[in-house]
């Protein structure tokens, strides 16, 4: 038997953000994966989500709004964490690690949106259009609102495109939650330095049959931001749902290679939970 790999990095735990659309109800299905894996787990809700109206009254949604939510989640810890984005997540974890790289051990995406300086989502659909049939994901099925400043996704797409493969009950559920997103909270272009964003390790999660983020999409922005440790799960777009267990797993499996351990005692991350 092989050795286990040296732990170079502890964090203190999780922070998960959740994509477009979704709460930190998101994560509901594999926060006892990995709680019983060891891992001190927060869930954020990014702010314009629905979940709390009165902090949101009037504040207009941006990506520094998004870091700056973050921020504070992130400060909560005692030590640097690893953050885990789904989808569309990936703009700010990645704008939040390039604020505050000495409080990130490691960048989680999650079949998330790991996107160069300077490029928006839509920017990369348009220029893969051509060669990549449905490369629009869930945009067709958007419904328009407020003027064209809000979005919504209807519950049959939201069970076709990104729930197809999960759990019927859980994946109705799941649909019947998402609640309308503000366009300016979607339409995000980082600014990244090798200095402060490319320093922290990444882990990519990509999702082999996803309808949202394509995979051909998916492998076009590891070859755009090369240096993940990429890793597959053969699965949709939401992972944490359809397998939790499977991708707790791999998580974990991925950060013990790459040297990164929970703080505390011991030697290495779990990779499985306790019997």
């Amino acid at each position: 038997m092989s050795a286990a790999p040296a732990v170079t990095t502890r964090a203190a735990g999780m922070l998960l953000i959740h994509g477009a659309w979704q709460g930190s109800w998101a994560w509901d299905a594999w926060l006892p994966e990995m709680t019983a894996r060891g891992w001190t787990c927060n869930a954020v809700d990014l702010p314009g989500n629905g979940a709390n109206p009165e902090r949101d009254a009037g504040v207009e949604i941006t990506l520094q709004t998004y870091v700056d939510a973050l921020s504070e989640a992130i400060n909560a810890f005692d030590g640097p964490v690893v953050v885990v984005a789904h989808s569309g997540a990936g703009v700010p974890a990645s704008q939040l690690a390039e604020t505050l790289p000495e409080r990130v051990a490691c960048l989680i995406y999650v079949a998330g949106m790991m996107l160069p300086a300077g490029m928006g989502y839509a920017e990369l659909v348009d220029a893969s259009a051509a060669d990549v049939p449905n490369a629009a994901g869930i945009a067709p099925y958007l419904q328009w609102r407020d003027n064209g400043t809000t979005t919504a996704v209807p519950a049959a797409a939201a069970l076709d495109i990104f729930l197809h493969d999960c759990p019927h009950e859980a994946a109705g559920q799941a649909a019947a939650k998402l609640t309308p997103q503000r366009e300016s909270g979607r339409a995000l272009v980082t600014t990244l330095s090798a200095a402060r964003f490319g320093r922290i390790p990444r882990i990519y999660v990509e999702a082999l049959r996803d309808r949202s983020v394509l995979l051909p999409l998916q492998r076009k922005m590891q070859a755009l931001v090369p240096g993940a440790l990429v890793r597959s799960i053969d699965c949709g777009h939401v992972p944490q749902l359809a397998r939790p267990a499977e991708l707790a797993t791999l998580v974990c499996d991925a950060l013990a290679e790459i040297g990164i351990g929970i703080g505390g005692d011991g030697d290495t991350p779990a990779s499985r939970p306790p019997r």
